[in-house]
């Protein structure tokens, strides 16, 4: 696989302008907000540009706190065909040495921009869209049509999503390389922390708590971890805590009132921010995702030492080595349901595989490599399009 190591400038300021569709809790515009906070020790300066209002975002907050310059096209939605020469205004105004673009309403935006104005362009793939029909099936296309016209370099964040994005797109392999995110090393959670988040979630005495974070949407395994719970059953000591909001949640509190009588207890903790906490606060990670191209829950789990049960789905293996935690067969409920046995099982395996997570975490995932990583793609695209 190719990647994005070539030698760099120690000493150049790299000005990179971020564009994205919104600025909603979502995974790639939480990564947004890690990069900023990371960028200057890449000697990386960054700012924001959403096409959708703000409207009172968090992730604008967590930017704006950072000191990092946010703006918004405002406009009526993704589709707005007056996006094109709103964002080449600004863009030409706001000079950048790099457009970096994230999904795929800012690559067209994007791509627009970067030949109206010369400016060089990096795109960021944050999914894997391989079951997609009509209307999906348009827009997907229309995005990998606008890499190709605009983008320097495509990102990938794992290898699997390269080489479906490759193969699925056409898209010329030259163009794309793996960076793998990267998330902030957690201060240690404190005993009393670790207490008050396990109270709130009703954990009792000797009981084991399991985490799920994600977005409630198809394709996520809600539903799996709902079954799981049921598989388990009340009497035992296990609790499940889903982390998360989107537009399955009333459907899976329905189905989960229905399973309660005879299932392990499920708390539905809604959105947090404060993951990285949770999870320490947790005894395990479950994450039954269905496809994922680099899930950053499980980037946290690493960092704070936590072992994983999950599908071997896109680069889910690439994160949960045999070392961190335990991966099985894609949507095989069986093999999930006896790994998470396994390790609900064996208090000795669940401290062997959180240290190999931390160990992990420490030789791949860091914030700090990953905006190292960023910077070259960031100085090649620069150089391409001085040639």
């Amino acid at each position: 696989m190719r990647d994005a190591s070539v030698p760099s400038d120690p000493l150049r300021s790299i000005r990179v302008c971020h564009v994205i569709h919104s600025l909603q809790p979502g995974g790639a515009e939480d990564s947004l907000g890690s990069i900023a906070e990371a960028a200057q020790v890449a000697n990386v300066e960054v700012e924001v540009v959403s096409l959708l209002p703000l409207e009172q975002s968090r992730v604008a907050q967590r930017l704006r706190r950072n000191g990092t310059p946010v703006m918004s096209l405002n406009l009526r939605s993704r589709w707005d065909a007056r996006a094109l020469p709103a964002a080449a205004k600004l863009l030409a105004s706001r000079a950048p040495d790099v457009i970096h673009a994230h999904l795929k309403h800012a690559d067209l935006v994007c791509a627009y921009a970067s030949r109206k104005t010369g400016l060089p362009m990096v795109s960021t793939l944050h999914v894997v869209e391989d079951r997609v029909s009509g209307l999906g099936w348009a827009k997907r296309s229309a995005g990998a049509w606008a890499r190709r016209r605009g983008a320097h370099t495509t990102i990938a964040v794992s290898d699997a999503q390269r080489t479906w994005y490759v193969d699925a797109l056409g898209a010329s392999a030259d163009h794309v390389v793996t960076v793998r995110n990267g998330v902030a090393d957690p201060p240690p959670l404190e005993l009393f922390e670790r207490q008050r988040i396990r109270d709130g979630l009703g954990v009792g005495q000797g009981e084991l708590l399991v985490a799920t974070v994600g977005i409630m949407r198809p394709g996520k395994g809600h539903e799996d971890v709902l079954s799981l719970a049921a598989a388990v059953g009340a009497d035992a000591k296990v609790r499940f805590v889903l982390a998360g909001d989107g537009e399955l949640r009333a459907s899976l509190e329905a189905r989960a009132a229905v399973l309660a009588p005879r299932s392990a207890p499920v708390v539905f903790a809604g959105f947090r921010d404060d993951v990285p906490s949770l999870l320490a606060a947790s005894d395990l990670v479950l994450h039954p995702s269905h496809a994922d191209a680099l899930p950053t829950a499980l980037l946290h789990a690493l960092a704070v030492g936590r072992p994983t049960a999950a599908y071997g789905v896109g680069g889910v293996p690439e994160i949960v080595t045999p070392t961190s935690g335990i991966v099985v067969e894609p949507l095989d409920e069986d093999a999930l349901l006896a790994a998470f046995g396994r390790l609900v099982s064996s208090r000795e395996l669940r401290n062997e595989l959180g240290a190999g997570a931390r160990r992990r975490y420490e030789q791949e995932f860091t914030l700090e490599a990953w905006m190292h990583r960023l910077r070259e793609v960031y100085l090649r695209a620069m150089g391409q399009s001085r040639s």
